[in-house]
């Protein structure tokens, strides 16, 4: 490539589907939640370093957990880690990131990569996210669309048009549909035309903060005068003067729909072994299967008799047995114990606002 990628790694979310394991103030992009001996936010990051230069790297975090990923991130330049002071969702994050990006280095291409999502296939996002890069030169918002492997419910969809000319597979991105039920996303891999929409999007910072002065105006005045103030002495009364007052929206619903329809947004197809590890059912890809059918990760001895297809995770020591409870769910971290199904592993979020402000701890 001529021109380094700029990487954002929006790194946000209390990920409540995986409690008790991923919590508010050790949410999952902080945690090794796959025993691959890193954290999701170090193998995000780690995953982006052949695309990206020395220096070029941003993290958006919330400044409970900034300090925690300057730890994690050596590598990366503390004044590229952006604290923000509440959550204003992806729009303002990823904004706000190619804003200070663009003050200091001009326009250039960025790509924002959620801190939180698993790649089997490095190779292969390597390969999606250069050309991604290419089509973003031209112009482009990019998005790199899974290819999917089930009619899943648990992610958004992609409706892909015609190839590109000049580009390998680049496609335009037609529409964008949220979580469909099971029909509506059978009928789709049935087209062979949809593909996972990953959360991944590469554009020039002109053309980001281009179109979000276009649709978003207000949003965009508050994150350029942000930016502008970023490394100065002012930083911290104009963000507080700002930041709260950012429209809370995604960048799928600020940007990429609306845009869409314009004909503005490309598609690069990809297999990559991709996954967002949602709840717990997703952890069976990619956890251990023992000889009784039973994935485990972590201390402790572990029974499992009758239940195959069961996700046990120990983490006190002591024994766990699972019996006649296939696809079951077991999480022990020692101040709390999940015991659900697989069918249920989306409803985990629940459990943490059940818990309520008396039980303020655990959440």
């Amino acid at each position: 490539m001529n021109e380094a990628l700029h990487a954002i790694v929006p790194a946000g979310g209390a990920g409540s589907r995986l409690w008790p394991l991923s919590r508010r103030d050790s949410p999952k992009f902080l945690l090794d939640i796959t025993g691959a001996g890193s954290s999701l936010l170090q193998q995000t990051v780690a995953r982006l370093a052949p695309l990206t230069r020395e220096g070029s790297t941003t993290v958006v975090t919330g400044v409970a957990h900034a300090a925690a990923v300057r730890e994690q991130l050596p590598q990366v330049d503390p004044h590229s880690v952006l604290a923000e002071p509440s959550p204003r969702d992806s729009m303002a994050a990823i904004a706000l990131a190619a804003a200070v990006i663009h003050e200091r280095h001009g326009d250039v291409v960025v790509g924002s990569f959620p801190a939180d999502h698993v790649v089997r296939d490095e190779d292969a996002f390597t390969s999606a996210v250069t050309e991604a890069v290419a089509v973003a030169r031209a112009g482009y918002v990019v998005t790199i669309g899974i290819e999917p492997l089930e009619p899943s419910t648990g992610f958004g969809y992609i409706r892909t048009g015609a190839l590109l000319d000049g580009f390998d597979s680049a496609r335009t991105a037609v529409t964008f549909t949220e979580k469909p039920d099971v029909a509506t996303a059978s009928s789709y891999l049935a087209t062979g035309e949809y593909r996972w929409n990953a959360g991944m999007f590469v554009m020039r910072t002109s053309v980001l903060l281009g179109h979000l002065e276009h649709r978003r105006p207000e949003l965009a005045a508050g994150v350029r005068a942000i930016a502008a103030a970023w490394d100065t002495p002012q930083q911290a009364e104009v963000l507080q003067e700002r930041w709260a007052g950012l429209e809370k929206i995604a960048i799928d619903h600020a940007i990429a729909e609306p845009v869409a329809l314009e004909g503005g947004v490309a598609v690069v197809p990809a297999a990559m072994g991709w996954d967002d590890i949602g709840d717990f059912a997703r952890l069976t890809s990619h956890v251990p299967c023992q000889a009784d059918g039973a994935h485990v990760r972590g201390e402790g001895d572990v029974i499992a008799l009758d239940s195959a297809g069961a996700v046990v995770l120990p983490g006190t020591g002591r024994t766990i047995a699972v019996l006649g409870i296939p696809d079951a769910v077991v999480v022990d971290t020692g101040d709390a114990l999940l015991v659900t199904t697989q069918a249920h592993a989306q409803r985990v979020k629940d459990v943490v606002t059940a818990l309520g402000e008396e039980r303020d701890h655990l959440r």
